[in-house]
């Protein structure tokens, strides 16, 4: 039964292929090898293609591919190499010899899709659902480059699941199983690179973006990915634009008008190479500069673009582009090919014409149809005296994928032949038979694979069929002829454990802002080291002609610091640390205004979204980016007014010493004698003291001096002021007890005035005392809320003890003031009452003066108000009370005789 269904099958085959129906032309590959198992293969070797006219008089002729592409020529021969690389191999596949046939789809997906069902089922015409060539077996399809190419590829040949890798097809739609079950590639998922290129964007600061696609799979699912996560990351898209296929310009004209008009300097191209000269056309001729192209990897190392005609355009482009790899043998392989080759003859001769620009006689070539040639092609022209794209393997991309590609097809292979019976993955531990294996099989060993290269790269495929995510980073730069090249300047690799996915060396990079026409520096190997912004140059040693070079020198190092400036892409400027950036009525967040931070609060961050307040110790430096501890206030020794009031105290404390010095030295005087000597010295000591108490009040205010000084102050002052109020009562008892009869002689006697001092300061001192077992005073760090200052002050715990303290003094003052003011006028000796009245009136103007100026004041400055009370309010009962004695002493020593008193006295009587 077997037997017939084949027999049927083949038979049904040739009826098939001899009936009349209208069919297209019989395909054939491009290049082909015989072998027991067959890859195939579907790539765009042409770039462009003429279609035939349509007449509807007879059927229509074939598409003429023209324009061959030389890097994707590469990648056919590529496949060829690698295939006649595995065969010599004794160790993969040793009893089977591998072949493979290449169709160019000349970009035309129709041709494509035929294409695949002719390898499909093995017959000149493509017959869907059978497979008329039983001798061979269709092992795998590598290609296509393009992603929507591939996502059509893919459908069909995941109804078969018949292998399908891709070299080149990078969209994020075909890592869906579910659609793709039989899809895998050697290159990364855009997925990976989206992400790389929001991470590089970012990295030098470029916020504000221009997005520009092509309306396909590729562009319009890449350029959405980068969109996601750009915006993610917080970066806005200025323009998005897509280059329609559909359109006879591809919409050329309005991208280069919106990239022009648009402030964005970063613009993200996710296209092919070809498409994207149609758009950089447009540009050129509406001088479209000041840009930084970011590259997808469909045109990172374009040869293409890499031409002068660009350079004013892409120089300092940047983008993502596959690793290179090595392919051993490979460029002699290359320049051995002549068109004596039997395999891909044709497309070798169309490539000989192309290179050489000759003609072979006996073929009808693309030249002739276009451009007649007198030039003949001999055959024995040498590829090795030629350097192009096509013989350039210093850097292999795409090509080395598919390098990898037919490797991992071999080595799957090689894995489904060492299977042992018994062993096997299959049912009941069964094992495919290599001559005449399932689809289905040999996707079980590709989900397998794990490649090893020999030049230590890892080639697997994770559940969606795609391989580790591994780019370079190049900058388009200019070489030392003048030509574009692109330079490897970082890497993007989602292998390392490490984390570092993203690296790139900022100081390599070169922009186009610095582009200078090509214009090189003749000697590289110079002799010192220069430093120009952040660029470094080495040179090694000075030639003789160093000043003959120097200005061309100059001018290099010009265009390198030029070059090395990051262009900046921004919708609106950074808000520097200090600020928050607030977003504007009706724009994107890029789009901000910048708002001074409050008064208290920092932003430590470029672009902070939000302010924040210091910690209550600390407050903002004057560009308002970190905290600093608060000035801490208090009055100083080394302030200036805590030295004018720490002198002032001092020296003003020698004068009632001086005056109890004179008092002693003319203690026998009848002036000293007749005004209470002993309570006048007491006084007077009592009174340095209050100048001396003042100097408490001055320096850190630690916790036992806030304890004891306002205590000290009222203790000193009660004694002054009792030393007074004890005078004055012992003037009106002096005088009361000159009387006849009086009874108050017996209170003349010194105790009694001692007795009133002592009465006066226990009273003070008790109220101290409960002020301090109660509430006492206390160190206090005073932290004001939109002030940068940290008063450290003497919290004096209770207003109210503070207050009595202080009013006792006022009672004892007013009390004074009183009996002096009735007894101003008693005709006494040298009657001080008159002298107590004036001091007690300032003693008291003073003290009632600091009460609002205490009240309005804080700090050091509220501190520096008492002290200034305490030493006026002491002066004023030093003049007042002691200046005038003084005076006649030391100027009137005639008045200070006993004849003055007595005539004084008698004068008073009358």
């Amino acid at each position: 039964m077997h037997v017939r269904f084949t027999l049927c099958i083949l038979h049904f085959c040739n009826y098939i292929a001899s009936s009349c129906r209208l069919t297209g032309s019989e395909l054939t590959p491009d290049m082909l090898l015989d072998g027991n198992i067959i890859i195939g293969a579907v790539m765009n070797v042409h770039m462009d293609k003429v279609y035939p006219n349509i007449d509807y008089k007879e059927k229509p002729g074939p598409v003429i591919c023209t324009t061959l592409m030389l890097d994707t020529y590469q990648r056919a021969q590529a496949v060829h190499f690698t295939v006649v690389e595995i065969n010599k191999k004794n160790n993969l596949l040793p009893n089977i010899t591998l072949g493979f046939q290449l169709f160019d789809s000349c970009t035309v997906l129709p041709r494509a899709v035929s294409q695949i069902l002719q390898m499909l089922s093995g017959h000149g015409k493509p017959l869907p659902n059978y497979r008329c060539n039983q001798e061979t077996r269709l092992a795998a399809v590598i290609g296509h480059s393009s992603s929507t190419y591939s996502i059509l590829l893919a459908h069909i040949l995941g109804l078969y699941r018949y292998l399908q890798i891709s070299h080149f097809s990078t969209s994020s739609l075909l890592s869906d199983r579910i659609q793709f079950p039989s899809f895998f590639r050697t290159v990364p998922s855009d997925a990976f690179q989206s992400q790389g290129l929001a991470q590089l964007v970012l990295h030098f600061g470029w916020t504000w973006i221009g997005l520009v696609a092509t309306d396909d799979d590729y562009g319009q699912q890449g350029i959405y990915s980068v969109k996601r996560d750009i915006i993610k990351a917080g970066a806005c898209v200025a323009f998005s634009e897509t280059i329609i296929y559909s359109q006879e310009d591809l919409n050329a004209p309005h991208i280069a008008r919106v990239a022009k008009d648009s402030t964005a300097t970063a613009v993200v191209i996710f296209s092919p190479d070809i498409d994207l000269s149609f758009v950089l056309d447009e540009m050129l001729r509406q001088n479209v500069t000041g840009k930084v192209w970011i590259a997808s990897e469909a045109w990172s190392t374009s040869s293409f673009l890499s031409v002068n005609k660009y350079s004013r355009i892409l120089l300092g482009t940047i983008g993502f582009t596959l690793p290179s790899g090595s392919m051993p043998g490979f460029g002699d392989f290359l320049n051995r090919i002549n068109p004596s080759m039997v395999v891909g003859n044709r497309q070798i001769k169309l490539f000989w014409e192309q290179v050489f620009g000759c003609t072979f006689q006996d073929h009808t070539s693309t030249k002739d149809l276009l451009n007649s040639s007198v030039k003949k092609c001999t055959g024995q022209e040498s590829l090795e005296n030629i350097q192009n794209n096509f013989n350039d393997v210093s850097s292999l991309r795409a090509t080395y994928n598919v390098y990898l590609a037919v490797h991992a097809i071999a080595k799957a292979l090689d894995n489904m032949d060492k299977c042992k019976k018994g062993d096997g993955p299959f049912p009941n531990g069964s094992c495919a038979d290599i001559e005449n294996f399932k689809p289905w099989q040999l996707l079980h060993y590709i989900k397998k694979l794990h490649l090893n290269m020999l030049d230590g790269r890892q080639l697997f495929f994770d559940e969606n069929g795609d391989p580790p995510a591994v780019y370079d980073i190049v900058n388009w730069q200019l070489n030392p002829e003048g030509q574009i090249q692109q330079v490897t300047v970082g890497s993007y690799d989602t292998s390392r454990t490490s984390g570092n996915v993203f690296n790139i060396n900022s100081s390599h990079v070169q922009w186009g802002t610095g582009h200078h026409g090509g214009q090189k520096f003749e000697d590289p190997e110079q002799a010192t080291l220069l430093v120009i912004g952040k660029q470094y140059f080495r040179i090694r040693r000075l030639p003789y002609d160093f000043p003959f070079l120097t200005c061309k020198f100059i001018k290099h190092i010009l265009f390198l610091k030029n070059s090395s400036q990051v262009p900046v892409s921004v919708c609106s400027p950074s808000c520097p640390p200090g600020f928050r950036k607030a977003a504007r009525k009706g724009q994107p967040l890029c789009c901000a205004q910048c708002i001074p931070c409050p008064s208290a609060e920092i932003s430590n961050y470029t672009d902070s979204l939000q302010c924040t307040k210091c910690p209550w110790d600390m407050w903002p430096n004057p560009t308002q980016d970190h905290c600093v501890p608060k000035t801490q206030e208090f009055l100083s020794h080394e302030d200036q007014l805590g030295i004018t009031l720490t002198t002032t105290g001092i020296s003003s404390s020698l004068v009632p010493v001086a005056i109890f010095g004179l008092f002693i030295y003319y203690r026998t005087t009848p002036i000293v004698r007749a005004n209470n000597y002993s309570l006048s010295c007491l006084l007077l000591l009592s009174l340095s003291l209050c100048f001396l108490c003042s100097l408490v009040f001055i320096g850190y205010p630690q916790y036992e001096i806030c304890l004891l000084r306002q205590v000290t102050f009222g203790v000193v002052f009660a004694l002054c002021v009792s030393c007074i109020l004890a005078k004055t009562i012992m003037v009106v008892i002096a005088f009361n007890a000159t009387r006849p009869g009086s009874q108050l002689r017996k209170w003349t006697r010194p105790h009694v005035s001692y007795l009133i001092v002592i009465s006066c300061i226990l009273i003070q001192i008790f109220l101290c005392i409960m002020w301090l077992t109660f509430s006492p005073p206390f160190l206090e760090v005073k932290s004001e809320s939109n002030s940068g200052v940290l008063i450290i002050q003497c919290n004096e715990g209770s207003p109210l003890a503070f207050w009595s303290m202080l009013g006792y003094l006022g009672l004892l003052a007013f009390i004074s003031f009183i009996v002096a003011f009735l007894a101003r006028r008693l005709p006494d000796s040298f009657n001080e009452a008159k002298f107590i009245t004036f001091s007690m009136l300032a003693f008291l103007s003073v003290w009632l003066s600091y009460i609002p100026a205490s009240l309005s004041s804080q700090g050091k400055y509220m501190v520096a108000m008492e002290i200034f009370a305490i030493q006026s309010s002491t002066w004023g009962l030093v003049i007042c009370m002691f200046f005038p004695k003084c005076f006649i002493i030391l100027f009137k020593p005639d008045m200070n005789s006993r004849e003055k008193l007595m005539t004084k006295q008698k004068n008073l009587s009358d």
